[in-house]
């Protein structure tokens, strides 16, 4: 048999072991999908980040704006104060000289002119910006790399929960297997106490032997009190995470994790673990992301060094008429329609520095998306041989437990015999015990660490 197939099989063995030993005093059960995707629906953290998707969504639409005319309307009423003429020498004495069209020049008073009080002035302007040097299709290109980024920060936080719920998932799944180990183990200390105390009646066992294997039963109980009680602490801590109503208590559900051994055989090689993390690992999408957004902060930044050309038109009704030397209470409506240019000369020597410090950054974003691959490369390697190795760990466990077993019955029979001490006994007995506890944590490490190649590759 090839190792690929050696260990596919191991997997289903070790998942339908495990899935023997769950008790059946839980209220409910819940598949692992389930409780990922009640952790959708009602996790904090990934409320909060849905919520910041929403921002990046309407940042989007803002940037698109700046695309469209900017129209203005004001409306003003005002109070005009009475206009004084004066001379050249600032004295409101004499006369002053001015020109009327038809009539020549004109004397004029100097002193208090009539003035009309009351003025009002509507403007309305629209423009329409038709080049900024790419100024504004970059910020709706960083807009729109902000919502990805903002989608895949959704994304990285479910994962995080998932890995999370997993955690404590596996965690109660292997304190429910220990309480079967525990109670099994209870069993048989108290066949073999029953036995004793029908012996001791018979004067072949004596009070301190009996002593002993009620000294394990109580140890045993303690150990069951114990792991009950990291049951209370795990579930509630599941019960924060996904806000279920406090006390609510589920079993796990073990089909969900058989489904997940058959995906697991589909996986036989690391190879395959580098590419799905190379194709979906969301530090990966982020970084190359980043290296985006820097590119076009480079591109925002050249752009305020261009000109930007736009096109005007204004029309203004506004009175009294106050331009002339002498006011006229009249409105005058006057409108025009032009293209205006604006460049900002100091931007030549202003923006060098900035310009080159984002193409700085924009290099470092870039050497920063290998960086990133390296480090998920590492973890993969590093998970799969863990992986690896906790497949072996279990199939010793399996054969350390098949031996226990038979250590146990041989030295029972022979003690039941007169032919072994009760120390011989304990020891068979704690051996036994130790072992069924560490095939139970082999497989849920085993089942951990398959889940946390699925967490580094994010398709959890």
């Amino acid at each position: 048999m090839s190792n690929h197939m050696f260990f596919g099989a191991l997997t289903f063995s070790t998942i339908v072991g495990v899935s023997c030993c769950v008790p059946s005093y839980a209220q409910q059960k819940m598949s692992l999908q389930s409780l990922f995707e009640l952790a959708d629906q009602q996790n904090q953290r990934i409320k909060i980040s849905e919520t910041a998707l929403k921002a990046a969504e309407e940042g989007v639409t803002s940037a698109k704006s700046a695309l469209l005319p900017s129209v203005e309307f004001s409306v003003q009423g005002s109070y005009t104060g009475n206009a004084f003429l004066m001379s050249r020498g600032f004295s409101t004495c004499g006369t002053t000289e001015y020109i009327v069209p038809g009539l020549g020049v004109q004397q004029v008073q100097n002193g208090k002119q009539p003035t009309p009080h009351w003025g009002n002035s509507f403007t309305a302007q629209a423009t329409q910006v038709i080049y900024s040097g790419g100024a504004i299709r970059s910020g709706v290109e960083i807009a729109k790399l902000g919502h990805q980024l903002a989608e895949l920060d959704v994304e990285k936080n479910r994962q995080e929960v998932r890995f999370l719920l997993t955690g404590y998932y596996l965690d109660l799944y292997k304190l429910q297997n220990q309480l079967q180990v525990i109670a099994r183990n209870m069993e048989l200390t108290e066949k073999v106490i029953e036995q004793m105390k029908a012996r001791r009646e018979q004067g072949t066992v004596l009070k301190n032997d009996l002593t002993r294997y009620e000294l394990q039963l109580q140890s045993l109980q303690l150990t069951k009190t114990q792991l009950e009680d990291a049951q209370k602490i795990i579930r509630h801590q599941m019960n924060t995470a996904v806000h279920l109503p406090e006390g609510e208590n589920f079993e796990v559900e073990t089909k969900s994790l058989e489904e997940d051994s058959k995906a697991l055989k589909a996986y036989t090689s690391e190879q395959l673990w580098q590419q799905t993390a190379a194709e979906n690992n969301i530090g990966i999408r982020q970084a190359l992301l980043a290296t985006k957004v820097s590119e076009q902060k480079v591109r925002n930044l050249r752009a305020a060094s261009l000109p930007s050309v736009a096109v005007v038109a204004e029309n203004n009704l506004a009175g009294p008429y106050t331009s002339d030397l002498i006011p006229k209470n009249a409105n005058v409506n006057v409108w025009f329609v032009g293209i205006g240019v604006k460049y900002n000369l100091s931007s030549i020597w202003k923006n060098k520095h900035t310009i080159r410090k984002a193409r700085y950054e924009n290099t470092q974003a870039r050497e920063s998306v290998e960086l990133v691959r390296e480090d998920i490369r590492n973890s993969v390697q590093a998970n799969y041989t863990n992986l690896l190795t906790s497949s072996v760990e279990v199939s010793t466990q399996e054969k350390q437990v098949e031996l226990a077993d038979q250590n146990y019955a041989v030295v029972k029979n022979r003690y039941d015999n007169a032919l072994a001490l009760l120390t011989d006994m304990l020891d068979a007995s704690n051996m036994k015990l130790a072992a069924d506890m560490a095939l139970v944590n082999a497989r849920i490490n085993m089942l951990y660490n398959y889940f946390k190649l699925k967490y580094i590759t994010n398709t959890l």
